[in-house]
C-alpha cells in the first residue's frame, strides 16, 4: 500500500521548517473533505505518513500549509499582510500502490513544490 508524505525547508532562514501546521484533504472538484492536522517535527517533517494503507485512494488531495502563522512566529518582521499566508499545494495521486512525497521549499516571498521520493 502506498502513502503520503511532506517535507518543508524553510529557504529564507535555512532550516527545517519545524512547527508548521498543514492541513491535509481528500478533494473533489471544490469539494473538500478534511483528514487531519498535522505539525513539523524539527526536522520539517511529520512522525507519520499524512495518509496511508486503505485510506490512501486514487484522487485528489490538497495540502494547505500554514506559511503566514510559521513566519510570523519565526519572527521575521514581515509586513502585513503577508505576501503568502496559506500555500495550497493540490495535487492528483493516481497510483494508491505509489508512494508521494510532496515537499515545500518555503519562504516569506516564493515556495516550490514537487513530487518527491
Amino acid at each position: 500500500m502506498g502513502k503520503l508524505t511532506t517535507h518543508v525547508l524553510d529557504t529564507a532562514l535555512g532550516r527545517p521548517g519545524a512547527g508548521m501546521t498543514i492541513d491535509v484533504f481528500a478533494a473533489d472538484g471544490d469539494a473538500r473533505r478534511l483528514l487531519g492536522t498535522v505539525v513539523t517535527n524539527a526536522d520539517g517533517r511529520c512522525d507519520a505518513p499524512l495518509v496511508e494503507g486503505a485510506d490512501f485512494v486514487i484522487g485528489q488531495y490538497e495540502l494547505v500549509f500554514y506559511a503566514g502563522d510559521y513566519f510570523f512566529t519565526a519572527g521575521l518582521g514581515l509586513p502585513a499582510p503577508n505576501f503568502l499566508d496559506r500555500v495550497v499545494v493540490r495535487f492528483g495521486v493516481s497510483d494508491a500502490t505509489a508512494d508521494y512525497h510532496v515537499p515545500l521549499l518555503v519562504s516569506p516571498w516564493a515556495y516550490t513544490t514537487y513530487r518527491g521520493s
